[in-house]
């Protein structure tokens, strides 16, 4: 799984549309924030997202790779819907999983178009198929250029659960039809199964 990660992670040339993630020229360490993590959950597909403090709630679809090794997103026409890495731990597994989501798409505000605002401490829930909730905490938000993307902070092994949500953000590179920068916000298991 690892290198599926590490492949996928490297080659996310197209993470949204008009949005992307360039290969990375340093990679930062996995997230080592300290978990208060309850015991992992099994493995079982995510269904639905809800962030209250800003007040994002999704259904989530499947997203796996492009030909190009890219990682597929959600329709730009349907810029409300977020979806899962299905190449990675689901939400709850020990691992990161990776729920991506559009900042704006078809002139509309996305999903994760307020997910800048995020602040430690922050709930994520994600209602699972076996009809389990993982309840997630928000531990880091971080804005980065897409030129120095941290993939082994994203998609790297984690010792415990750990959720990463993804959009972009920054200026908006008219010329390259493109954000500059992807927002990625870090949480840990706080609570699984209820």
């Amino acid at each position: 799984m690892r290198k599926t990660l590490a492949a996928a992670s490297v080659a996310l040339a197209a993470l949204l549309a008009g949005c992307s993630v360039g290969s990375p020229t340093a990679a930062a360490p996995a997230s080592s924030a300290p978990s208060a993590s309850s015991a992992a959950l099994p493995k079982s597909e995510p269904v639905s997202l809800d962030i209250p403090s800003i007040d994002a709630h999704s259904s989530l679809v499947p997203l796996g790779l492009n030909p190009d090794n890219s990682v597929q997103v959600p329709p730009v026409s349907t810029p409300m819907q977020a979806g899962w890495y299905e190449n990675g731990p689901t939400p709850g597994e020990i691992g990161p999983a990776v729920v991506l989501g559009h900042v704006d798409g078809n002139k509309h505000k996305g999903i994760f178009y307020r997910l800048k605002e995020m602040k430690p401490g922050d709930d994520v829930d994600i209602a699972r198929r076996d009809g389990t909730t993982a309840h997630f905490e928000v531990t880091k938000v971080d804005q980065v250029p897409k030129d120095v993307f941290p993939t082994d902070a994203v998609y790297g092994d984690t010792s415990d659960p750990e959720l990463r949500l993804i959009t972009c953000g920054g200026a908006f590179d008219r010329s390259a039809h493109s954000y500059v920068d992807n927002i990625i916000v870090y949480a840990h298991l706080v609570n699984g199964g209820h």
